[in-house]
């Protein structure tokens, strides 16, 4: 069921399906019920035709709420709920409307356990849905249920609904053989990693497991591809951050940004250990494609924006991020390996070491080297930044460009 996304505390969450109008509606609901074979000659056969059931109100009240949402009318939801949960719902898909979710659609349904104890029950679902925004971006993104049910009046009624916070990923084990540190690097306060010029450049891609964060200190990192900035105040960017807090929590996220604008964050959970790919296109004249996914869950983000670059220089660069009041301390993210990183020059897909690009090391304003990027792989698309034990960087930099 559409809840609110968590990772993004925004009122943000899931929209309309194009076609599930009343008709569609009561197709799919047939086709789930049909499938029913009550039964009690059997053991086990009436505990079989309970999960069934459940299973079809579960698809039915997912069903509803997209009719509701698209409709601006809550009724339809009122047959798989109960009082209480039918307001909860009501309530979501009017943050949702007023978040700027323009439509929904499931996308699939798969079930996991469902345990009856007389008249409660418990089910796990895992639902995919598609959500469109006011500003043009679509997320598309897995999430898992917690269901629970009440027998009321001889049928099946939802009273709640739970998406677990999600479980973080153990970082994976990278197979791949170590680098050696890259020689003769140009410095930087808030960038590591590699940069080429001499564009035009029309696209940029890169991939990279989001690094587990050691909540030891308050900081952050954001791991990052983008065109432009290297030289010049322009820079599109997108990519992955994790913010430590003082109180030791660590918070991970997605985000795009167009300089001059702030960064913006973005409905696409993320957690260490996820593998994630970021893309940035000229799709035509100033209209640019950021398309992000999660390669572990599955979801996605793509949004086209408009954007005037000078298209002057690619980047693959782990971070250590801004604000108005100057760069934030490093967090100590361990290491973070990109690969599969490629850029289009002049019409030309051409990999990071094709492109002759620059290694780029950062250093605090002490001289003490703070993140450390490796040798190229042999395939010439892949590298690694390494955290040092110095101190974290202080603020005083600015901005998000290299200096």
């Amino acid at each position: 069921m559409h809840r609110l996304n968590r990772a993004v505390a925004l009122v943000l969450v899931l929209v309309l399906a194009s076609g599930c109008a009343g008709s569609d509606l009561g197709r799919l609901v047939d086709a789930v019920t049909s499938a029913r074979t009550p039964t009690e000659t059997a053991p086990g056969a009436r505990v079989v035709d309970v999960e069934t059931e459940i299973r079809a109100v579960l698809q039915r009240a997912n069903l509803a709420q997209a009719e509701a949402f698209a409709a601006r009318s809550p009724e339809v939801m009122r047959e798989t709920s109960t009082a209480a949960h039918y307001q909860d719902m009501v309530d979501t898909n009017r943050s949702l409307a007023s978040a700027g979710v323009t439509a929904i659609a499931l996308v699939g349904i798969e079930y996991g356990e469902v345990r009856v104890d007389g008249p409660v029950a418990q089910a796990t679902t895992f639902e995919t849905w598609r959500t469109e925004y006011a500003d043009g971006s679509v997320n598309e993104q897995t999430d898992q249920n917690e269901y629970t049910l009440v027998s009321a009046g001889g049928s099946w009624k939802i009273s709640a609904t739970v998406q677990p916070a999600a479980r973080p990923i153990p970082p994976a084990t990278d197979p791949s053989p170590a680098l050696a540190p890259a020689a003769a690097t140009s410095r930087s306060t808030n960038w590591s990693g590699y940069a080429a010029d001499g564009g035009p450049f029309t696209s940029v891609t890169g991939t990279w497991v989001v690094p587990s964060v050691a909540a030891t200190a308050a900081g952050a990192d954001a791991t990052w591809v983008g065109i432009g900035g290297l030289d010049t105040e322009d820079l599109i960017q997108a990519g992955t951050m994790a913010t430590v807090t003082g109180d030791g929590s660590v918070t991970y996220e997605a985000w795009i940004e167009m300089l001059p604008d702030s960064a913006r964050m973005i409905p696409l959970s993320v957690s260490a250990g996820d593998s994630v790919t970021v893309t940035i296109t000229e799709r035509s004249a100033d209209r640019w494609l950021l398309a992000l996914k999660n390669n572990t869950s599955g979801g996605t983000y793509n949004i086209t924006v408009p954007y005037q670059s000078t298209r002057s220089s690619a980047e693959w660069v782990q971070e250590a991020p801004s604000t108005s009041r100057g760069i934030l301390p490093l967090s100590m993210f361990g290491s973070v390996r990109f690969t599969a990183g490629t850029a289009v020059r002049d019409g030309r897909t051409l990999s990071i070491a094709a492109l002759g690009s620059r290694p780029i090391s950062m250093y605090n304003r002490a001289d003490q080297a703070l993140a450390i990027p490796s040798t190229l792989d042999s395939a010439g698309t892949g590298f690694e930044v390494q955290r040092t034990s110095a101190p974290g960087a202080t603020s005083g930099g600015t901005g998000r460009r290299r200096r």
